[in-house]
């Protein structure tokens, strides 16, 4: 299986707030940007390994700006490394407003997906080759978050994430 660039899993979605996607107070609700950007996610990682694939886990997703009824949202994706069978995605959400001309970030998070075979099974996924400083920090940093995500998980012992110890014990 021949690796592929995290240029090529990249994709940008864009939608319009309506009223039916707001809350009480006219800004988007959470749960549809996060709809949103699994829908992003998903795309990006069928791009990556030309299968289908399912969300396995979503990292925290912090608001740092709400998205007015009428705005447009801006949802960028891409694969920051794979796995064997996984893959973690990371997107970023901006919002625009036409008529300030302005445009704002609203949040950022990491979606894990992993590939099915025709029997729904997980399946071997192509690995990645990062290319600009930011996929090389993203792909450096992926190893980290999933070890986190399996400690929290219950699917790895602490004693055993060796890059996350790194970060705090100096042998």
């Amino acid at each position: 299986m021949e690796a592929k660039k995290a240029s090529e899993s990249f994709i940008v979605m864009n939608e319009l707030v309506l009223p039916n996607d707001t809350n009480t107070f006219g800004n988007l609700m959470g749960g549809r940007l996060m709809y949103w950007m699994d829908i992003a996610s998903g795309m990006a990682s069928g791009k990556h390994c030309n299968l289908p694939s399912m969300t396995a886990s979503v990292d925290n997703i912090s608001f740092k700006n709400p998205i007015k009824l009428g705005n447009i949202v801006h949802i960028e994706a891409h694969v920051c490394r794979a796995f064997t069978t996984s893959m973690e995605i990371y997107v970023k959400v901006w919002g625009e407003d036409l008529q300030k001309k302005e445009k704002y970030e609203s949040n950022e998070a990491y979606f894990t997906f992993v590939a099915l075979d025709p029997n729904n099974r997980p399946t071997a996924v192509p690995q990645l080759i990062p290319e600009t400083d930011l996929e090389k920090r993203l792909f450096d940093g992926a190893l980290r978050r999933r070890q986190l995500r399996l400690i929290l998980a219950g699917k790895m012992k602490p004693d055993d994430a060796n890059e996350l110890k790194a970060l705090f014990i100096k042998e």
